[in-house]
């Protein structure tokens, strides 16, 4: 399975790849920015990504080594505002508004090729919210500026979104502002931390989206490393996900990891049985010229 976002998202296009850079359009601004896997040549000459740019980013001493990305600084090269929006919808009937900046580790605040995803949970958000009596719980683990989390609140689901970074949390409230949604459940902890406590209180969730990064840290310093705690965290997070009529969504960006690790490591922390359903594959953008750029692998469960 490869699944890109739908070709009718007016507000973001991957303009080029290659030589390890993108060259993408948010809105009406369009920017370089660096991609270790765009492996191949550009299709477009040095001079013409130039002249398109309103900015690029230069990476620091020591980007990319050992799966972490160090802060750099973005090359103004064209006038553009610090904060914009960008919309996204679907056929579905999901509408979101999202704030993007510039940031100091290449990012924006969101991840385009995640739209796949939000189609996914927004759907699934919808059935189970149609079909029981009380509104389905959600519980969006790393959850950053919180697009997945307006997916669901967005279906008509009860949210709960955590992420370690209280700055994050701040930007996902602005955007569920924005999206003229609301109620939905602000945490800033430790996911690993939150996880346990909820499965010690017999909490269940019918929705868990975990996007984990390679390394982080919780709010009081606890430290995250994807090889060594990625699978405990998938046990605890089966205590919390109902048995029933219920959904999970794992994204690793981890270049080691394939489709096929993930859907191993879901099966042996949950133990799937006849009744459930999985699928696995990436989550890729392809460029004007064609060139497929996959970008993170995905696992979805329901039982």
């Amino acid at each position: 399975m490869i699944q890109y976002p739908d070709t009718n998202w007016k507000d973001y296009e991957l303009l080029d790849s290659g030589e390890g850079e993108k060259l993408e359009r948010f809105g009406p601004y369009i920017m370089s920015r660096p991609e270790p896997k765009a492996l191949w040549n550009r299709s477009l000459s040095a001079k013409e990504w130039s002249r398109l740019c309103h900015t690029r980013f230069i990476p620091g001493a020591g980007f990319g080594k050992a799966g972490k990305e160090d802060s750099g600084s973005w090359e103004r090269l064209r006038k553009m505002e610090d904060q914009w929006h960008i919309g996204y919808s679907n056929h579905e009937g999901l509408k979101m508004d999202l704030r993007l900046g510039l940031t100091s580790f290449k990012h924006v605040g969101v991840f385009p090729e995640q739209a796949p995803n939000w189609d996914y949970i927004f759907r699934k958000a919808k059935t189970l919210a149609a079909s029981e009596t009380e509104k389905p719980k959600v519980l969006n683990l790393f959850a950053y500026t919180g697009a997945a989390s307006l997916a669901a609140k967005a279906a008509g689901a009860d949210v709960t979104h955590l992420d370690s970074v209280r700055q994050v949390v701040t930007w996902a409230r602005g955007n569920m502002e924005c999206s003229n949604l609301d109620g939905i459940r602000w945490i800033v902890e430790d996911a690993m931390k939150f996880a346990r406590r909820e499965a010690r209180r017999g909490n269940r969730y019918q929705g868990i989206i975990l996007d984990p990064p390679a390394y982080g840290h919780g709010p009081d310093g606890e430290k995250w490393k994807l090889d060594e705690c990625l699978f405990e965290m998938l046990c605890t997070v089966n205590e919390i996900l109902a048995p029933k009529n219920s959904f999970l969504v794992l994204n690793l960006y981890s270049n080691g990891y394939s489709a096929l690790l993930g859907e191993t490591l879901v099966q042996q922390a949950f133990g799937l049985g006849t009744e459930t359903k999985m699928e696995s594959g990436e989550l890729a953008l392809s460029d004007r010229f064609g060139k497929a750029l996959p970008l993170s692998i995905v696992v979805r469960m329901e039982r």
